[in-house]
């Protein structure tokens, strides 16, 4: 059981760690300039303040910010507070007011959350610290619950520590680079974002700005690996940012990919290590063309909306990023976990549209099928296939289908795949085929003969 406030006060004898003037700069500087909150939304949680009152404001001006309430101020954040009945549990109008007054810019909001946050896993570290030592006073019986509960706390607050992680390519291919050696311009006249695969360019005329995009597959068609194909052609020089929000696998395991689309290298030997000295050259050669693009990889679990609301928004300000990828919806955490699975989806869905909308961006999410395509003798998905398909297919304007035909029999059209536009808001649907290359995790325009290469990135 956690232990209370109240108890670990009793205990330690001293206050927690907390800093109020912190957590009031924080708020002040989110009431000053309300684009602040973008630089902290997505580390900065509620229960990281100390004080009740500033954990209620901080709560109430998030899921303001989250429904689109522009405008932030003492007033409007009063009025929502009172209809709540919790304005007087935080000291008034001249409570909020106080905090306004407490900071006279808003430059510095992120080192103060960062100071809020340090207290708080200061705080938590006492008290888990107070709470093993509680055990061992009041003789508990099993020395490995002890040990393991003492252990799962230390974890946690190390995984709060990560919050911090790199997410610039040219930071994570160090990393991956070093993981691996432990083991040994536009074309055409499309008018949206450009896929690099020439048919499906004119099938959709490009990813439009505010377009939802969705791809969905069932597991091992290679949706990673094509949005990885996508995101190097299109962060190539000249063109734009891509984000990827990578909620399964690990940035070191996306990065990885990466390099081997884009070395051209057999994924297989570089996860054994076995490279000769001009695969590792190549390597060294696709991590500095790499390390160049703007490409950025966010592998934290358990995202919320609102957390990639924040970081898309920072990212277009600072970098202007033009792509959005989430891999994958299904993984995404709901903000109401009370609602039930298809609310919690629909709920995911338009909000991703609104951060298509609010950035001028396209958003392509990766999605699950269900298993009824398995059961067809015609294996190619249909919009019915999709997971909670009702929601995603109400707020998607492009739905696509990743279909290989020689994943269900390798005699039919070996090293071919479909990708099925099923739903175009703004244009026809259709079928695109691509080459598809497995061992190097690379899709290229399709050539009807085995020898024929593709788009080369950049």
């Amino acid at each position: 059981m956690a232990i209370s406030r109240a108890d670990f006060s009793a205990l330690s004898g001293k206050l927690p760690p907390q800093n109020l003037d912190a957590e009031k700069s924080v708020l002040g500087s989110i009431l000053l300039e309300n684009n602040s909150i973008d630089e902290v939304a997505d580390f900065l949680h509620p229960s990281h303040f100390h004080a009740d009152a500033n954990q209620t404001i901080y709560q109430t001006i998030l899921r303001m910010n989250e429904r689109g309430v522009h405008g932030i101020d003492p007033v409007t954040l009063a009025e929502e507070l009172d209809k709540q009945r919790k304005l007087e549990d935080v000291g008034g109008v001249p409570a909020l007011l106080e905090i306004l007054d407490a900071v006279p810019h808003a430059a510095n909001v992120r080192y103060y959350a960062n100071i809020v946050r340090e207290k708080w896993i200061q705080r938590t570290l006492t008290q888990v610290c107070t709470e093993v030592l509680r055990d061992c006073y009041e003789g508990a019986e099993d020395t490995e619950d002890v040990l393991q509960k003492a252990e799962r706390g230390i974890f946690q607050i190390l995984e709060e520590q990560e919050s911090g992680h790199k997410i610039a390519m040219d930071e994570i291919l160090l990393d991956t680079l070093a993981r691996i050696n432990d083991r040994v311009g536009k074309e055409g006249t499309i008018s949206g974002l450009p896929t690099g695969f020439q048919d499906l360019d004119r099938q959709t005329n490009g990813f439009q700005p505010t377009e939802l995009v969705i791809l969905a597959a069932r597991p091992s068609m290679g949706k990673t690996a094509f949005v990885c194909n996508l995101a190097e052609w299109i962060s190539g020089p000249g063109q734009t940012g891509v984000v990827i929000f990578s909620l399964e696998q690990s940035k070191l395991e996306i990065a990885e990919r990466f390099l081997c689309i884009r070395a051209r290298l057999d994924g297989h030997k570089v996860r054994k290590g076995l490279l000769d000295e001009p695969e590792r050259q190549a390597l060294v050669t696709a991590a500095d063309e790499l390390s160049q693009i703007p490409l950025f990889i966010d592998d934290q679990p358990g995202r919320t909306v609102g957390q990639i609301a924040a970081i898309t928004r920072r990212l277009k300000r600072r970098r202007n990023i033009g792509l959005v990828i989430i891999d994958y919806l299904q993984l995404i955490e709901p903000e109401d976990k009370k609602a039930n699975r298809e609310q919690q989806i629909a709920q995911i869905t338009r909000r991703l549209k609104g951060i298509a909308k609010e950035n001028s961006l396209p958003v392509i999410a990766l999605s699950q099928l269900n298993r009824g395509v398995e059961l067809r003798e015609d294996k190619r998905p249909r919009l019915a296939d999709l997971r909670e398909s009702g929601a995603i297919e109400q707020d998607a304007d492009i739905v696509m289908f990743l279909h290989r035909p020689d994943a269900y029999n390798p005699e039919d059209r070996p090293g071919e795949a479909e990708v099925v536009v099923a739903k175009h808001r703004s244009g026809p649907t259709g079928i695109v085929t691509l080459r598809w290359r497995k061992e190097s995790m690379r899709f290229e325009d399709f050539v009807p003969y085995a020898g024929a290469a593709g788009h080369g990135g950049f």
